[in-house]
């Protein structure tokens, strides 16, 4: 996030402008080549960057349970949780990575329209709503961990507060006699 308010500050408000009362954002670059090239490196850094980073730190992660699947071999037991674990991280990574890349796609090929044929204005309406997939993405992945990863799903399963009905029965209390004469 940091990244990209710096981007926005140094690189995108010095080429706003207001043209007739309106104002429109980054109109003001000395070339369609330079525009271009902005927008492949943000499509690299924040779209291609982002799902190899994902797979790394995923791909990590199964190392580290491969490695306590060997240091607990002995056990079938063991093996399954450890199989169980692994599919379950294989399954999350699988789903959070598809998402991001679906859910951003669309956004990024309408810029990638609109920068090489600038005066297609039907396509902005598009753009929105690739923007609105893209920042769904948001929205969605905690779901998708909630619901894909069971270490993730237990923590929340144990946060929700239920009402138990239970039954208390107070054994030092003497039972009331039949007759409802009290002890004399």
């Amino acid at each position: 996030m940091i990244a990209i308010f710096i981007t926005a500050v140094a690189l995108h408000i010095p080429l706003n402008t207001v043209i007739d009362g309106v104002c429109r954002a980054s109109v003001l670059w000395p070339s369609d080549t330079l525009r271009l090239l902005n927008l492949l490196l943000t499509v690299i850094i924040y779209y291609v960057v982002i799902i190899i980073i994902f797979v790394y730190c995923y791909w990590r992660i199964l190392l580290v349970i491969r490695r306590q699947a060997k240091v607990t071999a002995g056990s079938s037991a063991a093996q399954a949780q450890s199989n169980k674990a692994r599919n379950n991280v294989v399954k999350t990574m699988i789903i959070v990575s598809a998402f991001y890349a679906i859910l951003w796609l669309p956004g990024y090929t309408c810029l990638f329209v609109i920068i090489l044929n600038p005066h297609a204005a039907a396509l902005k309406s598009f753009y929105y709503a690739g923007a609105f997939l893209a920042y769904s993405y948001m929205i969605i992945n905690p779901f998708v961990y909630a619901i894909s990863f069971d270490p993730v799903k237990r923590v929340l399963l144990e946060m929700i507060p239920c009402k138990k009905t239970s039954v208390h029965v107070n054994e030092n209390r003497p039972a009331a006699n039949a007759g409802g004469r009290g002890n004399n």
